[in-house]
């Protein structure tokens, strides 16, 4: 289950799993493990704090954990951030500080590179750990790219998930990693579909105290097809999550949810769309740790995460959460 330096075993990473499928990645993101079992490339870059200058941390072998120690040399007696986290799908959609814009006066920030240090499988690996902050000069961190390649517009159908730490959250907007504006702004109901985790009760919750999976549709985070708390979209508590959210064409949205460390992954919600919020009006742009407007009040811990073009099956989500569990988040 994951070797000294594999991750995916005999199924790949989730990746390929979405591929088997015909539901391939639009792009794939994590700062702790190869996503696809044959990527040998590099997982994210950190910056010096002491001269500015970058360093790409690369994975162990093909298919494997980041090579954390190549991190820790070149950050030695100084302090580094993330500067970019790479696609590691070939669309090239990597993420960067987000850019001046809605909430963000200044832009985003790079997240603290050592904030979120763990433990996969025996490897050690850091997290992006994001910050909140209500000043809008200062901002918090966030990271987006809105010049993307094959992410779905309109009421293209897609699916996404992230894990996160399931300890790191707060009730402010937006803790979400996903489909976004391309302008920085709120162009209204439907013109984003990202996924969130938080226990957030400003628009719409689940039910009992969160936190809980959630998807932000911009003007709004739902639980479920209204404000209202869906009574299976229960809180989720865990030490790592998996939060996903499935958004075909038509009035129709699922979220799922799990505890990252078990193959177990429930349904949330599965219904129509919150009223005003189908056809989904969405542009492409992707997001991690802000909101589509650049709203930087939420916060949480961002491990790995996936975008797909299609709507994969029941089947290849609970193979996806099979993978992600093999993978020993916390062991």
């Amino acid at each position: 289950m994951g070797g000294a330096t594999g991750v995916g075993g005999a199924g790949g990473g989730p990746c390929d799993l979405y591929q088997s499928g015909n539901t391939p990645c639009v792009a794939a993101h994590s700062t702790v493990r190869a996503l696809y079992g044959s990527f040998g490339g590099n997982l994210y870059q950190v910056r010096r704090t002491s001269d500015h200058t970058t360093k790409d941390i690369p994975v162990l072998a093909p298919g494997g954990y980041a090579a954390s120690a190549v991190q820790d040399t070149f950050c030695s007696a100084t302090s580094c951030t993330i500067s970019i986290i790479y696609d590691q799908s070939p669309n090239g959609n990597h993420l960067t500080k987000a850019p001046p814009g809605g909430w963000l006066n200044n832009g985003g920030l790079e997240a603290n590179a050592t904030a979120a240090k763990i433990t996969v499988n025996g490897h050690a690996a850091y997290g992006v750990y994001t910050t909140s902050n209500f000043d809008n000069d200062i901002g918090a961190v966030g990271y987006r790219n809105n010049n993307t390649k094959g992410v779905a517009t309109g009421d293209g159908p897609e699916a996404m998930y992230m894990v996160v730490s399931g300890k790191h959250y707060n009730q402010w907007c937006c803790f979400d990693y996903g489909n976004a504006e391309t302008n920085n702004t709120d162009d209204g109901s439907a013109t984003m579909e990202a996924v969130y985790f938080g226990n957030s009760t400003q628009w719409g919750r689940g039910s009992g105290n969160g936190p809980w999976v959630m998807a932000d549709l911009e003007n709004g985070v739902f639980g479920g097809g209204s404000t209202a708390a869906p009574a299976t979209n229960t809180s989720l508590v865990a030490d790592y999550v998996t939060a996903m959210l499935k958004g075909p064409s038509g009035n129709r949205f699922v979220l799922k949810g799990g505890d990252a460390q078990s193959v177990s992954l429930a349904t949330k919600y599965d219904g129509a769309r919150p009223a005003g919020y189908s056809p989904m009006k969405k542009q492409g742009a992707i997001i991690l740790g802000i909101g589509g407007d650049n709203s930087h009040t939420g916060e949480g811990t961002f491990f790995e995460g996936c975008m797909t073009s299609g709507l994969p099956s029941d089947a290849v989500d609970d193979a996806v959460q099979a993978n992600i569990a093999a993978a020993g988040y916390g062991r």
